[in-house]
Formats: C-alpha cells, structure tokens, sequence
C-alpha cells in the first residue's frame, strides 16, 4: 500500500536515541516493525496480561486485562491506519504500548503511588510508559530500554496532544531525548489515541453487563446506545439476546469508526506532509462534533453506573491500601525487594523512593497480592469484585 503524504515514512525516521549495530539486524523489517516486535517482545508487555482493566483481579475467564484490551485497541487502530493509508506498523505498536505503564490495580494502583511519590514528583502512567521502555525494560548489551524510534516514543508521549507541564519523569527522558512534547505527534498516534476510546467505550459494556453491574434496559435506553440498538433488534428479532448485544457492540464499534474515518478526512484536506501536521495546531484524527458530544455524554454515564459503582470504589480503596502498605515496606525494608532491584537502589533522595515505586509499578496485580501476603501474612481480602 502506498502510504499518504502525512503518513510517518519508515525510510524517514528521525532515528533511535541509541546508534543500533547494523550487522545484528534480523530480517528485512522497517523501523516501526522493529518497534512493534521488541514491544511485542518485551516482558513490560507480557505482564499486561495480569493488570486490571475494569476490573481487578477478575475470577472469570472472559473479562478484560490489560493485555486483551491493548491487542483489541491494535486491531481497531490497524483498520482505521489502512483505511487512511497510514504506517499501520507504527499505530500497532503505539496500540500495543500505549498502557505498559499502568501499575497494578489500574487507576487506584496509580492513585496510591501517586501519593507515595508525594515529595519525589508524584506518579503518572503515562510518562512511566516512556521510562519503563526507555530506562527500566532493557534486554540489550550496550543501552538501557527498547531503544525505539523517535516516532515511537513521541506518539507515546503525546498521543493525547502537546505536553505543556511534564512530569519529573517525563521531563528527564525528554532532556535526554527531546521528543518535541509542545507539538501534536504523528497521525498514527493519534489514531492509537481515539481507537483506545473506542474500545472500552464498547468492551467495558460487555464487562460491565457480564459483572451485572450495568442494567440491561438502562444501558439500551442511552441515547448513544439506542439508534444501534433499534436497527439490531429490527434486523435480528428472533436471535438470543445474547448474540444482539454482541451485535450492538460490533455495530457500536463500527460507527464509532466510520465517523473518525470520515471527520478526519475532512481534516486532512490540504495536508500534505507530517511536518503539517505537527504543525496543525489541532488533532487531525477526531469524531465529528455529533458523535464527540454522544461519546462524552456515554463516558459519564459509564463513570456513574460501572467505574464509580459502589462495590468498584470499595475494591480500589482496598487496593490502595495494598499498593500503600507495599511502599512502606519496601521504604523501610528495601531488602524486602527482589535482589537486582536491591543491588541498584539509589542511596540518595528522590532518586530512591523513585526506584521503589518503579519495582511496584512493575507487578501485576496477582504478583501485588501475593508480594502483600508474604510481607503482612494475610491476603487482602476483598480484591476481586467479580
């Protein structure tokens, strides 16, 4: 496929932060597949499999983690690269990447390193996305990190537009690497970008129904919801409910989808190269007005009836408490920690409380609780709300 002008060129990369060693390149690949492999690779990536989604901990099978939703995000985000000739390698690779960072327990496990951090510069996931890949993950001989491209590591950094205030982490990596963080970055993460709102906007419905924590005629009475409801029941009237609400979220999905297609297109009118477009001044991926309207209105209705229902906000505040207690330990105990974590902490402040939070920031949820029961002899109970 011939890509668009505004595409990100492969063969026009700004390069990697550390020179690579030609002579151990493995196989004909350009520099975004590269990315994507050693992501792909990574054990940061690997770990998504037992990291909270919605749900933390969760019993059943069929629920989301981490790693299922990041793989979901890649193939939607792959459809829209192709449908706009873009590098469809680079936006898989920002997709897959775009939530290494999240510690365990998602967003409560944020919040309490977060506070932990408190006087060493706090804690953001997103920036930890860059410093795992970048410092933390390195399976090579001569550098720390991946060592991805440029594009890679900017899409990570600004895939939700230009960073005004970085955090400590972010600005450190910056000064080592500067990313340009007061521009939009490239097409492709900006596609990675909408495409992980379109996934959980639609598969945090299904995990959602499945925990019995969405009512069924609320939801389908949504004004977001209704119109593809109306048509799948119309088209399909005599199917269990079961294989409609499948439908109604491939449908749900592929009107989302058409929608940004369309919009940005419209945008994209008179773009002729990606230095146009980190010189926009505006997101060229977007939804039309309409349906941005209808998707901010579904996220509050989602925050009041599934993220901020009353046994979720009890399962957070508890793995708060875990993540918390973990710190303190380590604080105090450093040995307490594995042995190569032990052998490199810092000696001084902040880089040292850092350094703990980075270790716990690392685990999964279930190596969390396991970490939390061998130092306090109990599991915390309560952790798994389905």
């Amino acid at each position: 496929m011939m890509l668009a002008p505004y595409a990100s060129d492969p063969a026009r990369s700004r390069g990697r932060e550390f020179p690579m060693e030609n002579g151990l390149a493995r196989g004909e690949r350009s520099p975004y597949q590269r990315d994507r492999d050693r992501i792909i690779h990574s054990i940061a990536f690997r770990r998504l499999r037992y990291k909270t989604q919605v749900f933390v901990a969760p019993d059943g099978d069929h629920y989301r983690v981490r790693l299922t939703h990041s793989l979901e995000v890649a193939q939607i985000a792959r459809v829209i690269a192709r449908i706009l000739r873009l590098d469809e390698d680079l936006t898989e690779g920002l997709a897959l990447a775009h939530d290494i960072g999240h510690p365990p327990f998602g967003h409560a496990g944020e919040e309490a390193l977060d506070a932990a951090l408190h006087k060493a510069g706090g804690f953001d996931h997103n920036a930890n996305t860059l410093r795992t890949l970048m410092r933390i993950d390195s399976p090579y001989p001569h550098h720390d990190g991946l060592n991805l491209t440029w594009e890679t590591l900017e899409g990570l950094a600004k895939h939700n537009g230009p960073v005004a205030n970085p955090t400590w982490a972010l600005r450190e990596l910056n000064a080592a690497y500067d990313l340009e963080l007061g521009t939009h970055a490239s097409l492709e993460a900006q596609v990675a970008a909408l495409s992980d709102d379109i996934a959980y906007d639609n598969h945090d419905i299904d995990d959602g129904l499945r925990a019995g924590f969405l009512e069924l005629d609320e939801l389908l009475a949504h004004p977001f919801i209704a119109a593809n409801w109306g048509e799948v029941e119309r088209r399909y009237p005599d199917i269990s409910r079961e294989r409609q609400l499948a439908e109604l979220l491939r449908s749900q999905i592929g009107t989302m989808v058409n929608d940004l297609v369309a919009e940005s297109q419209k945008r994209l009118v008179g773009v002729e190269s990606v230095e146009d477009v980190r010189a926009a001044g505006r997101p060229l991926i977007a939804f039309s007005a309409a349906m941005e309207e209808g998707e901010r209105a579904f996220k509050r209705f989602m925050y009041e009836k599934l993220y901020y229902h009353p046994e979720q906000l009890e399962t957070a505040k508890r793995a708060r408490a875990v993540l918390a207690e973990l710190y303190a330990a380590y604080s105090q105990e450093p040995v307490l920690m594995d042995e190569s974590w032990i052998d490199t902490l810092p000696r001084t402040e902040p880089e040292r409380s850092r350094h703990i939070a980075d270790y716990i920031a690392g685990m999964t949820d279930r190596f969390a609780i396991t970490c939390h029961e061998n130092i306090y002899g109990r599991t915390p109970a309560g952790l798994s709300n389905v």
